[in-house]
């Protein structure tokens, strides 16, 4: 029988080319995302074999919703094996005093509540394969104090958090819980980030983009490889990780 992998995001720049990953390594992976027909037309871009792709239907940031997916997608596939968290969203850029907190909140309910809650429902399957595995996405955001990111930022600081609790709790249990914080994306997001800086007054905000020593931003499938690692038997003895994936850019 396959590994199962469920991936939340996953029609989107990052979360598609992890499910490529996936499937290459011979997993059943389960594309979760607030789209179907997003997730179809990745799925036909990329030339998924469709045996072994299933399409859920997702709002991570509802209990009840997300309870009743973990218990269908258990029944049809009979096991989960590894549970990819990265759905996310960077809401409006601010600053502090003039931060909405409605997007606050939004931000809140998809990247921490989205991400507890599919990690909830999913961790008595994944103690039950007996080698799960849970990769959240922090960001280097979650690590340093970014300008107009107070919601983002704090967001992604509590998803890094959240990865060393339940790998404290759980590796016993045989699930090991480890995080990623990718920098600058050559995703949409990264398009929609430098639009964020304009649309608050930010003059030239492609000059804020600073990419570390390597001087470019990452490849999807870059974060992608990770990410597999992570999830891997290389991996066996990583627990707790954030890996910074940034190309040196905190370091600069």
């Amino acid at each position: 029988m396959k590994k199962v992998c469920l991936i939340t995001g996953a029609s989107g720049g990052i979360g598609s080319k992890i499910v490529c990953r996936f499937l290459q390594e011979g997993y059943h992976v389960v594309m979760i995302d607030l789209n179907e027909e997003a997730m179809r037309r990745v799925a036909e871009n990329e030339g998924f074999d469709l045996d072994s792709v299933s399409f859920c239907t997702l709002d991570i940031t509802n209990e009840e919703s997300v309870k009743e997916a973990v218990e269908k997608i258990v029944s049809e596939t009979g096991r989960i094996d590894a549970l990819v968290n990265t759905a996310g969203i960077c809401g409006k850029y601010n600053l502090a005093m003039d931060y909405q907190f409605d997007n606050f909140r939004k931000i809140y309910e998809v990247n921490v509540f989205g991400t507890f809650l599919m990690m909830k429902y999913c961790l008595p399957h994944l103690i039950a394969s007996g080698n799960g595995s849970i990769v959240n996405f922090g960001s280097v955001s979650g690590i340093q104090g970014y300008k107009y990111e107070i919601g983002y930022g704090s967001s992604k600081a509590a998803v890094i958090e959240m990865t060393r609790n339940m790998a404290n709790e759980y590796g016993s249990q045989g699930v090991r819980c480890n995080s990623v914080s990718p920098g600058w994306v050559m995703t949409s997001m990264m398009e929609k980030t430098i639009e964020n800086y304009r649309s608050i007054g930010v003059e030239d905000p492609e000059s804020w983009i600073t990419f570390g020593s390597i001087r470019r931003p990452a490849q999807p499938e870059e974060i992608a490889d990770a990410v597999y690692f992570l999830s891997s038997d290389q991996a066996a003895y990583i627990n707790g990780a954030n890996l910074v994936i940034d190309g040196g850019m905190i370091i600069q």
